[in-house]
């Protein structure tokens, strides 16, 4: 009973958040809504980090790469779009003759949009299928993770003529049609965007309370006595890996839509550990926690760029740094705990000492 006390809990809570974010159209400028959708993509990141990290122990500080080569995908046929009888701009500056020949797949967006979700998959599963199977966990992974960020951002910027290098990919027009600066299709993206979110929590919360997840759970805290029972961690490890790269490909697509740009700056080192943080605030084995980390934290960055333009950097660090001390489990972590330990009956003092007899 209890348990169906906190679903019924949790439930509500999701509920009354996405209403609220559905009226914020009514209720927000048009650049602050573009902000918010924009902080919904990076939403979905967080809870693919918390499949990996919170349930299953894999701490990624490279999930950047999986972001970026998701907005590349998009973004690269956002440009052919803009001008789908030329070269795209950058090209021709480089003296790019020709359309390179992996680019010409993405004058198709459902290509494109497959590509974004499955090139960041294939990435994962090489790393993840030959690491996970010589057992390289812990720090060592997480070392691995942010070498694979320094290859792929240095590729990337040094492959002017193909990658746009440390400019990127900007100057984008239309999407299937539409004017992607006209506000009836910001206010298009946003709605789709929040649906995602909505649907991969739904999916989330249903694999964290499968049997699966509790294999998942039982890698995390004993990856050696579910190896001893006859499971292989090595399959639901790499499995689950892609999962979390295939959510990060997806909101690099959602991102490109709606900022406009995509460059090797926004797959890097600091952006990838930024995104564990948002996690670790919200909350790790919790994937609303991941959601509320997200959002709150990008927009606690925003308002104090904006309102400290010198010190903000300082304030968001001391905002982690108190987080992580004083709510170790994050917020909704330790809400949760608050709430179970509020609603656990207290026996009486004969009864519990003649349980303790």
């Amino acid at each position: 009973m209890l348990a169906a006390g906190h679903s019924r809990i949790k439930l509500t809570v999701y509920s009354i958040c996405f209403i609220i974010l559905a009226l914020a159209p009514l209720l927000l400028s048009e650049f602050r809504l573009s902000l918010l959708g924009k902080f919904l993509a990076y939403a979905i990141i967080a809870m693919g980090i918390d499949l990996i990290w919170g349930y299953t122990g894999i701490l990624s500080l490279g999930h950047g790469v999986y972001f970026g080569l998701g907005a590349y995908c998009m973004a690269m046929h956002l440009k052919l779009a803009a001008a789908p009888d030329q070269l795209p701009d950058f090209m021709s500056w480089s003296g790019v003759e020709k359309l390179p020949w992996f680019w010409v797949p993405f004058h198709s967006a459902g290509v494109a949009f497959l590509m974004a979700l499955i090139i960041p998959m294939i990435v994962a599963f090489i790393l993840g299928y030959f690491t996970f199977r010589n057992r390289i966990k812990g720090a060592f992974f997480s070392i691995l993770s942010q070498a694979l960020v320094i290859i792929t951002v240095t590729l990337f910027v040094g492959q002017q003529g193909y990658t746009g290098g440390t400019n990127g990919l900007t100057n984008f027009e239309t999407f299937l049609g539409l004017n992607l600066r006209s506000p009836s299709t910001k206010l298009l993206f946003f709605y789709i965007t929040l649906a995602l979110v909505l649907i991969v929590l739904v999916l989330c919360s249903l694999l964290v309370s499968s049997r699966m997840g509790n294999i998942l759970t039982a890698i995390r805290d004993g990856e050696n006595r579910v190896r001893f029972i006859g499971y292989n961690p090595v399959t639901y490890k790499v499995f689950i890996y892609c999962v979390s790269a295939g959510l990060a490909g997806l909101a690099g697509v959602l991102f490109v839509l709606q900022e406009g740009i995509i460059s090797p700056a926004q797959m890097g080192i600091v952006p990838s550990i930024e995104m564990v943080l948002w996690v670790a605030i919200g909350g790790r084995s919790t994937v609303g926690g991941a959601i509320l980390g997200a959002l709150l934290t990008n927009a606690a960055k925003t308002t104090f760029s904006e309102a400290y333009p010198e010190w903000w950097p300082i304030m968001l660090g001391a905002m982690f740094i108190i987080v992580v001390l004083l709510l170790p489990k994050g917020i909704v972590g330790t809400v949760a705990q608050y709430v179970s330990n509020w609603k656990k009956p207290v026996l009486p003092k004969s009864v519990s000492s003649q349980e303790a007899r």
